[in-house]
């Protein structure tokens, strides 16, 4: 097993040590070769002679010599090791690697994303791209300890249902055995089963929308950070959305201040209240501010969670707003009508630099309510029997939301799409290759 990381050996200077890892780049100076070997913690230097220069760039090896001071002209303040580099005594090859399709070894992948995807397993290597998944893991850190701090037992769901989540054509069939089932467009409906059982709950689940759509927010197959709570009225859920996003977003700007540096983008702001607005006031500020009429409309555009944000960020110093009190017609059908106005639901999302990163609502905890709205939208109540159960048998006032973990990762680096965000982007083109059938007659209208 391997012993000594590379971040490790800053300390070793005058120490012989042996590192194993990628080799990254070489320059070949004839009678003097400079190798960067590169591990999970980092790149080092290695000087030696001409022998390495039958290496290659993704070669696996494993290098023994001593450490030592970089002359003070060649110190590189950029890296952790800059100050220190290993004198090659030996070295072992452990792994041959192929020419590599393009230059692997700058700061910057300058590859388009259908090349950054083909070649997935070799991109994903690069130190950039690498980051925005150490990003990523951050994200659901910051996330899993706002959830517990609140209370919440996370909770493990499946991902293939008898009946649709949220009704609609959406949906992904699976042949299961010889019935039809459905991959799940959320854990919805189990989520809410468990409040009886633990009253607060979390969960990270996968969740597939067949959309006929291809935009640079919108995945086949995204991962979904969500919560519920019983006993919660609306201003509390509010509260506690806002609660979980503050903090998982300022657990990131702590743990990796250099991968904001590394993507030249500045860290979340967060005033201490997060503004919250109705979608109809939104929508009137908007119209104040660019003379676009979208007051009637049953959600925000595009533009509109973009020009809002902006406003946000002009008068309340603040990343994030809050979207309030979306129509019930456009709401999935357990979400909660306001008993002020029954055609507003007691929904919201949370935008995030001009994207919409979660969506939730007080749920109706009525079990004949449901059963009726369920018929309402042409939907059999039937196929929700283990949902329905729940609420037969003593339900509280509950509610909850759900981050998109993609969606938070691509704003918070300002990646110019969502599948440069998912380690094994699934859409309408790609299932880990690309789809030699697709249709080019389908939309690309980018929607929300």
């Amino acid at each position: 097993m391997k012993k000594l990381f590379i971040e490790e050996i800053v300390s070793k200077v005058g120490d012989e040590v042996q590192v194993c890892g990628w080799v990254n780049t070489i320059r070949d100076h004839k009678k003097v070769v400079f190798v960067d070997l590169r591990d999970r913690s980092g790149i080092v230097q290695i000087v030696g002679e001409s022998s390495l220069s039958s290496l290659a760039p993704e070669d696996v090896v494993c290098i023994t010599g001593v450490v030592k001071e970089r002359p003070a002209h060649m110190i590189n303040e950029k890296v952790k090791t800059g100050k220190i580099e290993i004198e090659c005594a030996e070295y072992k090859v452990l792994s041959k690697a192929q020419t590599l399709p393009f230059d692997f070894g700058k700061e910057e992948l300058d590859v388009t994303l259908p090349v950054l995807l083909d070649y997935r397993a070799l991109t994903l290597r690069h130190p950039k791209v690498r980051s925005i998944f150490l990003v990523q893991e951050a994200v659901m850190a910051g996330f899993r300890k706002a959830a517990q701090e609140l209370g919440c037992v996370e909770v493990f769901v499946p991902t293939i249902s008898f009946s649709s989540t949220e009704g609609g054509a959406e949906v992904f069939n699976v042949d299961y055995y010889d019935y039809k089932a459905f991959l799940i467009q959320s854990p919805q409906l189990y989520k809410q089963i468990m409040v009886p059982v633990f009253e607060r709950v979390y969960l990270i689940s996968h969740a597939y929308r067949a959309e006929p759509s291809m935009t640079t927010r919108h995945l086949s197959e995204a991962t979904q950070l969500d919560c519920e709570f019983g006993f919660i009225e609306f201003d509390e859920l509010l509260d506690a959305l806002e609660e979980v996003g503050k903090k998982t977003l300022e657990h990131v700007s702590k743990m990796h201040p250099e991968i904001f540096e590394q993507f030249n983008v500045v860290p979340p702001k967060l005033s201490a209240k997060v503004p919250r607005l109705t979608l109809r006031e939104a929508q009137e500020i908007i119209f104040k501010r660019t003379g676009r009429d979208n007051r009637h409309e049953p959600d925000l555009e595009p533009e509109d969670e973009k020009e809002i944000s902006i406003w946000a960020l002009e008068t309340h110093a603040s990343d994030l707003v809050t979207i309030t009190h979306f129509p019930t017609e456009k709401r999935a059908f357990y979400s909660k009508p306001n008993p002020k106005d029954p055609t507003y639901s007691l929904s919201y999302d949370l935008l995030f630099r001009g994207i919409e990163i979660l969506s939730g609502s007080q749920r109706i905890d009525d079990y004949q309510e449901l059963v009726d709205i369920l018929k309402k939208k042409g939907m059999n109540p039937d196929d929700f029997h283990m949902y329905l159960q729940a609420f037969k048998y003593g339900m509280p006032p509950h509610g909850g939301f759900s981050f998109g973990l993609e969606r938070i990762t691509m704003k918070l680096l300002n990646l110019s799409n969502v599948r440069e965000a998912s380690l094994f982007p699934r859409d309408m083109e790609r299932v880990d290759v690309h789809l030699p059938t697709f249709n080019h007659g389908h939309s690309r209208k980018e929607k929300k």
